[in-house]
């Protein structure tokens, strides 16, 4: 088929930063796009060749966008299923598919993914109810502290949190849910697969995630990983192991625990681009966007070898900002070396919102890893 300034038809499910920064690359290539997201201001509206405003999770609305389209991708995994699958057996293709999303949309069901396919992970258990949970642990079959995670919609640090005594439940919602062991870890790493429909597949460099303690977000994302290469190669074979066993075609990021005995261990995983390949926009051979349009599209894929060290600071709104957004001392972080700031173009800001990221790029890791700091502490994501 041919792609580039032709009839083909791309269809992307979700209209946020990463469907933005998807956008970049259909437009290098001029292929055609369509985009469905609820917001009247998604961040890909000025991208695309069409915008069409709609629930995600709703079964017709998901129908019909994706009747007349060649391909249909996704940039947010919480989407109607039972409709992907119907345009599938008309003959839509749908990458990532329906099949593999049935697994990763449910954190539940992709715990018991990872024990049937012997992929290490955290202990859990499952629990249909919230209020079970506050049986088993009467009953002691669940001690603090643990990690809770709703099975579905949990997205950007929301539905996670760990829990410290029985008053940490109040106020949860009470469907499905997980409790997860607390892992005693020495960092968190991320590994991208990049996989295409032929089977054909790449990992990118491991990556060190550091994360903001209260609001259970990525801050800083550093390549490569400050990791023993011993290390650095168990957590690609790991996330090689876990995308084969998943089957998808595209981009599947795989969060993992390094532990004290340096064991990984799978935390969750997301089929789509991620917050842990944004460096790659600068830093990489390929970005992380390139490669999922390459792998939906089954083309061959790009190097996933770095050009130089990548930092990326995540910008999300300060605490006691509410509405229209202003993005402070942004002329002093131009200023820095090696800085390229990404906005992702949502005009209100409020707490922990990710309204945009900086990366950093520089031959010396430790250098970057300075100037981010740099930045983190200079560019202030507030309100008027």
């Amino acid at each position: 088929m041919d792609y580039f300034s032709s009839n083909f038809r791309l269809g992307i499910l979700g209209g946020g930063q990463l469907g933005k920064m998807m956008l970049y690359e259909t437009r290098k290539w001029d292929i055609w796009t369509k985009v469905l997201d609820a917001s009247p201001e998604a961040p890909s509206k000025l991208a695309c060749n069409k915008f069409v405003q709609g629930n995600l999770l709703d079964y017709d609305t998901v129908y019909n966008f994706g009747k007349d389209v060649d391909v249909l991708t996704i940039e947010i995994e919480n989407v109607n299923l039972d409709a992907l699958e119907q345009l599938e057996k008309e003959g839509v293709k749908i990458f990532p598919q329906p099949r593999a999303l049935r697994i990763i949309q449910n954190k539940a069901k992709q715990k018991l993914f990872y024990v049937d396919n012997d992929i290490p992970t955290a202990k859990f258990l499952r629990f249909a109810y919230l209020s079970e949970i506050d049986d088993t642990i009467h009953n002691g079959g669940l001690s603090f502290p643990f990690v809770w995670k709703a099975a579905q919609f949990g997205y950007d640090g929301q539905g996670v949190k760990v829990i410290r005594k029985i008053e940490d439940l109040e106020g949860l919602p009470p469907g499905e849910c997980i409790a997860e062991s607390m892992v005693p870890f020495k960092n968190e790493l991320a590994v991208i697969v990049a996989r295409n429909n032929d089977g054909a597949i790449k990992t990118y460099p491991v990556v060190e995630m550091e994360f903001h303690p209260e609001a259970n977000q990525v801050e800083y994302v550093i390549c490569p990983a400050r990791i023993d290469n011993k290390v650095a190669q168990k957590a690609r074979e790991l996330a090689l192991k876990v995308a084969e066993k998943i089957g998808l075609t595209g981009l599947l990021a795989v969060e993992m625990f390094q532990t004290q005995e340096d064991e990984i261990l799978v935390n969750e995983v997301a089929p789509r681009p991620h917050n842990s390949g944004h460096y790659s926009i600068e830093a990489s051979y390929t970005n992380q966007f390139e490669q999922h349009i390459r792998c939906i599209l089954n083309l061959p894929l790009g190097k996933t070898e770095s050009k130089v060290a990548g930092i990326m600071v995540n910008l999300v709104g300060e605490e006691g900002h509410e509405g229209d957004v202003v993005y402070k001392n942004m002329d002093h972080i131009l200023q820095m070396n090696g800085v390229t700031p990404h906005i992702y173009g949502k005009k209100k800001t409020r707490p922990f919102r990710k309204m945009g990221h900086v990366t950093i790029v520089d031959k010396d890791i430790e250098q970057a890893r300075a100037i981010a700091q740099k930045v983190k502490e200079t560019i202030k994501v507030i309100s008027k």
